[in-house]
């Protein structure tokens, strides 16, 4: 009686599972397929590009900075809010503003599926897993951006540094606070010198589709390098306002190219920086031609 009873809990929990991995080849291929619909193509088109554009306009902002110490207005800063808060000032700002947040959502939508299903071009394990968790730090990325589009096309947005520095100020008031300010600055410089890597060894070129140019490939080289340079920046800042107990310190990417601006050869540096930022922001628009697609084929038989 005991072995019919068992018989059965295991037939039962077989269907379960069996159901379940239907379940998820069903919704994996339901994703697949609105990714390869051209309507979903088109948004990635247009999240990519409104994603370099607001790379040019930082590295623009980020000029004026280094040229004149101003940023083209009282309030205006050398961050993708700086950039946002650009783009709202022109005609039709408001219209582009919401294309630009439905494009970078459409963007976080794309890697959601790659974190879940993608890269199965990579073997099981530790590089397949490593590949997905790339992909959710660039959906967070994206749907960072995408907000602060929202906000500021809602007329609520603020100043990203101001942000900054009130949660971190918040996070120093909490037991171990220190502790937790400098785990951020550490993960954030580590993001950094991934990207460098991934700049140095031409790794993002496996986020194309096709041949291209070697121009492209020293656009995307360059690019890469400094957005980590970047990011190492701004993750020693956290470090500082952890060791000084300061979190007026801290601060994001606008905070980071004053920084430099503000070191020996400044003004060289930051132009170099901001000439940078423009190449991954046209490197993007490449990038918007040929983006590759992990997740492309059928479910059956991949597991």
């Amino acid at each position: 009686m005991t072995g019919r009873g068992g018989s059965a809990g295991g037939n039962a929990a077989s269907r379960a599972a069996d159901a379940g991995e239907r379940l998820s080849d069903s919704a994996e291929d339901a994703g697949q397929q609105a990714m390869a619909s051209k309507p979903f193509r088109i948004l990635l088109t247009v999240g990519l590009v409104a994603y370099g554009v607001v790379h040019v306009l930082v590295g623009w902002i980020a000029l004026q900075l280094a040229w004149s110490g101003l940023t083209g207005g009282d309030n205006q800063e050398a961050s993708q809010q700086g950039a946002l808060a650009e783009v709202a000032s022109k005609p039709f700002g408001a219209v582009a503003l919401w294309i630009i947040a439905v494009g970078l959502f459409a963007l976080v939508i794309w890697q959601v599926v790659e974190a879940i299903w993608g890269h199965r071009d990579r073997p099981q394990g530790f590089k397949r897993v490593r590949k997905r968790l790339g992909s959710a730090g660039r959906a967070i990325a994206y749907a960072v951006v995408g907000a602060a589009a929202v906000r500021t096309a809602t007329g609520s947005s603020g100043s990203s540094g101001n942000k900054e520095e009130g949660w971190t100020a918040r996070l120093l008031a909490l037991p171990f606070g220190r502790i937790l300010v400098v785990a951020v600055g550490i993960t954030i410089i580590v993001l950094g010198v991934r990207l460098v890597r991934r700049g140095v060894k031409k790794k993002f070129t496996e986020d194309l589709v096709g041949g291209i140019s070697q121009g492209v490939v020293r656009l995307g080289q360059i690019g890469y390098i400094v957005k980590g340079i970047a990011y190492a920046i701004v993750g020693c800042l956290f470090g500082w306002a952890a060791i000084t107990y300061d979190a007026d310190k801290a601060g994001g990417l606008d905070e980071a190219l004053r920084t430099v601006n503000g070191a020996p050869f400044g003004s060289a540096l930051l132009t170099l920086m901001a000439l940078g930022l423009i190449c991954f922001g046209i490197y993007c628009f490449v990038w918007a031609r040929y983006p590759r697609v992990s997740t492309s084929g059928s479910a059956a038989g991949r597991r």
